[in-house]
Parts: C-alpha cells; structure tokens; sequence
C-alpha cells in the first residue's frame, strides 16, 4: 500500500538537468498522479462546496451531496452498499481501524462465547490473548500495527509464509494456523513489489466453512486492496470479505482511503478509535474533508467506468516492457522476480533484476538519467541496499534481490515510454560494467 509512497525517494534518482517532461515515471505502484477530471473535481469542492456538511445551508447541503455521491461510486467500485463504506484519512488508518476493531471484538464476545474457562482458549503467561493471522509479505501499516499488539501483549499473531514456488499465501497455511483464540485474517489482496494475488476468496471460503462448526467467536476477515484497486476487477461480495482497504493515491486519486465494511454495525463488528461530532455515522468522528473525498468519488467513477480499458492497456504495457528487456539485455542478463508457475500478479508490475556484480538495484537508478523507479516499496526506501525481505520470503535468492528494480507502469505509459526506459537502462548497466 505504501501509504507514503514519494518518487523522490533515495532510490529514485535523476540528474536535475534533465527536463520534467523527458523523464519517464513508472513507479505507479508507489503513487499516482491526479487525473485531470479528479483535479477538477476537488477544485470545484474547494470553490463551491465550502460549507460544513452538517450545516444546512447551500454550500454545505452541497458539500453532503458531494460526500454522498463519492461513496455511491466508491462503493461500486468494490461491490458494495453505499452504507458499507466509511471514508477515512488513508489505508493506515484503515488498517489500523481493523485491527483496533478486531482486538475490541474479540474481548467484547470471548467472555459471552462459553470457553474462556481456562482450557479451552489457546494460553500463554498473561492467560488468553486474541490471535490475528497475516502473511510475511504485508504492508508495514499492517506489520508494525501486528508486532505492536505483540509488543505490548495485547494480541498473539501468526505470519504465515509465502510459497517460495508460487511467491502467494496458500490456503491450507492458512487454516493450519488458525487456533480457537483467531479473531481476525488480514491477507492483502495483491503484493506491492511483485504484484502477486492472493487466494482471498478462497482463504474467506474455506475460514467460513470451519468457523461455522466452531464455537469460539466468529473470525474477521480483511484485506488491504491497496495495490489491486484501478488495475483488476476488485469485488468485496465475491472475495467474502469483511473488511477492504481503499487507498485513493493507487488509483490517481488524492491521498485519502476509505475502508469497505460488510454491514457496519451489524453483520461486522465496527470499534470507533475516535471520539467526536458523530460524522460517519460515529464510526469515524470529525468534520469530513469534502475536496479529497470528492477526487476519491471521481477517481472511483472513473475505474467505475474504465476499467476494462485501464486492465487491457497496463497488461499490453507490462508485456511490452518485459519483452524489451529481454531482447536488448538477454534472456541470460534478467530474472523477473514475480513470474511464478500458476500464480497471477498485477497487471502493471514487473519486477526484475539485471544479473551481475555492480548491479546493485540502486545503484542501477541511480545511473539512469530519465527513468523514476523504485527498487521496492516505498516506504523502505531508507533501508539501504539490504534486498528486499519481500522477495526474499518468496524464495528469490540474496544476490538476485539486491539486483531488483520494481518497475510499475500506469495508464499513461506507451511504448515509445517503455522504449526510452529499457534504452536508459541498457545506458546504465553498461556504465557499471566498465562499458563505453
């Protein structure tokens, strides 16, 4: 999700002579730009829907209609009910949110459940403690939320390993971990530096089957759709989760999110962590910023509407570049991280490492005059050139990692782009060979 995803970052270095317009970004996985209508959208709430959203004058009714219409289209865009989606500041949040609302959970029904007589419950020193499952290739908004319930003895987690074969969670590590204390399964929908796609709906299946022969409390089910939202068909229904995370700079929206909620309230359990005005319904208090959530409901109309051409084109584009880099590199020279026997990934990611002993990833970038990449997720951009832990988990040995560049393309990425990339790459690598 890389909520602070920011192109300028360490690892994505261009000379300043080179001019704006010649420079070539393909780090969508990071951040987006706005497009232009989402950019009229917002200015058009900054002008004329100033007025507070409670208030019931003009300015502010207009403002409510704003608010209302974005969540109409967001919760199109992930198969829901307008009433499913609380707006939030961004996918941090959001995951934080569940996980509050999880542990919250959990406590509010163990002592109505029956089982919490001592032997029942899965126990350790401080007696029973709610279980989360998540897999090793999370967000840190997920991670770090993870190991701070850990830290503090609030909470037990399990991080699942992903296959080094098919680089995905596999369902049956999944429910091999589930213990009589699991509250909540927080799997994300798609991997931000391989692109990988998790088996969410089959995960969501097969935990429904078994908690319903089970008589502990009900276990949560969440994903972080961060990544998959814009470029694949994202369905909250169909995956049969609880919980999605919306993050709108992913999808050429402003830096805002959301968080998708099956029935808030009432068929998912929903735990404030603020207390205000009542806005959202109480579930998130505070007066609601009308111009970004106004840019989060035009971007979400957009994928609403194009999103088959949007697929088509990232997909054509990714291929393109894939076959560049082979045909001027060599078969021999490159490693696609993210190609895995049967599994899919994002169709705008590719993740590749040119092999060799100078070509440290970074190092790489940092030799390209026009190319803004990354060599992994942004917010580990100040971690040096330790490979990614990421690929690591998914089998890609040391030395190969610390070669990898992530290179995401977006919609406005042609061909003649790709061309310039792959040429700006050839230049770099043979400058690190000791090339003329």
């Amino acid at each position: 999700m890389e909520e602070e995803g920011d192109p300028s970052s360490k690892d994505q270095i261009s000379p300043q002579s080179v001019e704006e317009e010649e420079r070539i970004y393909m780090d969508c996985n990071a951040t987006t730009p706005l497009e232009p209508a989402v950019i009229e959208a917002i200015t058009e709430a900054l002008q004329d829907a100033w007025g507070n959203p409670s208030s019931n004058y003009p300015p502010g009714t207009k403002a409510k209609n704003i608010i209302n219409q974005a969540r109409e289209n967001i919760a199109k865009m992930v198969g829901g009910r307008a009433d499913d989606i609380i707006l939030m500041s961004g996918g941090t949040e959001a995951n934080n949110f569940v996980f509050h609302t999880a542990i919250k959970y959990f406590w509010d029904t163990w002592g109505k459940s029956g089982l919490n007589g001592g032997k029942t419950g899965h126990l350790n020193a401080e007696g029973v403690l709610p279980h989360i499952i998540s897999s090793n290739v999370e967000h840190d908004s997920i991670k770090l939320t993870a190991d701070n319930l850990q830290k503090e003895k609030r909470a037990e987690v399990t991080f699942v390993p992903v296959s080094k074969v098919t680089g995905r969670v596999e369902v049956d590590d999944v429910l091999a971990a589930i213990r009589p204390t699991t509250c909540l399964i927080s799997i994300m929908l798609a991997n931000n530096e391989t692109g990988v796609l998790m088996p969410i709906s089959k995960i969501c299946r097969r935990v429904r089957a078994l908690t319903e022969r089970r008589l502990e409390p009900r276990i949560l089910l969440h994903t972080d759709a961060a990544q998959a939202i814009g470029k694949v068909q994202v369905d909250a229904q169909e995956l049969g989760v609880d919980y999605l995370t919306i993050v709108g700079h992913k999808f050429y929206a402003p830096r805002i999110g959301a968080l998708y909620v099956r029935g808030p309230g009432s068929t998912s359990p929903v735990f404030p962590m603020f207390f205000g005005g009542g806005q959202e319904r109480n579930f998130r208090p505070g007066t609601e910023n009308t111009p970004m959530i106004a840019g989060l409901g035009k971007a979400a109309e957009l994928v609403n509407r194009n999103l088959d051409q949007y697929e088509t084109h990232l997909r054509a584009t990714r291929d393109y570049l894939e076959e560049r880099l082979e045909a001027v590199f060599g078969k021999e020279k490159v490693h696609f991280n993210s190609h895995f026997k049967g599994t899919q990934i994002l169709p705008n990611t590719c993740n590749v490492s040119f092999l060799g002993p100078k070509l440290q990833g970074r190092m790489v970038l940092s030799h390209c005059r026009r190319l803004l990449a990354s060599v992994g997720a942004a917010c580990h951009s100040d971690r040096g050139d330790r490979p990614s832990h990421i690929l690591l988990s998914c089998g890609v040995p040391p030395a190969v990692a610390a070669n990898a560049l992530r290179l995401s393309v977006g919609r406005g990425t042609s061909r003649q782009d790709i061309d310039r990339a792959v040429e700006d790459l050839r230049e770099a690598v043979l400058q690190l060979e000791g090339g003329s």
